[in-house]
């Protein structure tokens, strides 16, 4: 039996001028991983709500919700840690990207707007592997399969 309950989470997608947001979400900016904001959801709030408030946490921008666009599992077999991830198609209401912004969490250690070539020649780090199609793409809601955690 696992020794967690999946973790729900919410992920903001959010081009500007064609360019992706993700945050490096691990202290000390341990591996390198970038990943599309957002994060754990607490019970009581809406995901949009839960998606607002965690990108503005960890970035001090303002954004709109819109429709999901990505469901992505991952797990550590290990630990038996398993999240769940909802992306969602963002827009950005306010702000601008501040290099003195910290992550009231102290987890986001940095933030960035990449763009699609950078993230298709390898250049950057991220997961899941689908979020370039996702934050790109034209079809509808898909699933990415469980994946084993990177560590």
């Amino acid at each position: 039996m696992a020794k967690y309950k999946p973790r729900l989470a919410a992920r903001a997608l959010i081009l500007h001028e064609d360019r992706l947001l993700l945050v490096n979400a691990y202290p000390s900016a341990r591996l390198g991983l970038w990943c599309a904001p957002g994060g754990g959801c607490e019970a009581g709030q809406s995901l949009p709500e839960n998606l607002a408030r965690e990108v503005h946490e960890e970035t001090g921008l303002t954004i709109t919700v819109g429709p999901p666009v990505l469901v992505n599992e991952f797990h550590d077999p290990d630990t038996g840690f398993h999240q769940v991830d909802l992306f969602f198609r963002c827009q950005l209401v306010a702000g601008d990207l501040d290099e003195t912004w910290t992550d009231p969490e102290g987890v986001v250690t940095d933030r960035r707007f990449f763009s699609r070539t950078e993230l298709a020649a390898g250049q950057v780090s991220f997961k899941p592997d689908s979020l370039p199609e996702a934050a790109w793409g034209t079809q509808a809601a898909h699933y990415d399969p469980l994946e084993v955690i990177l560590k």
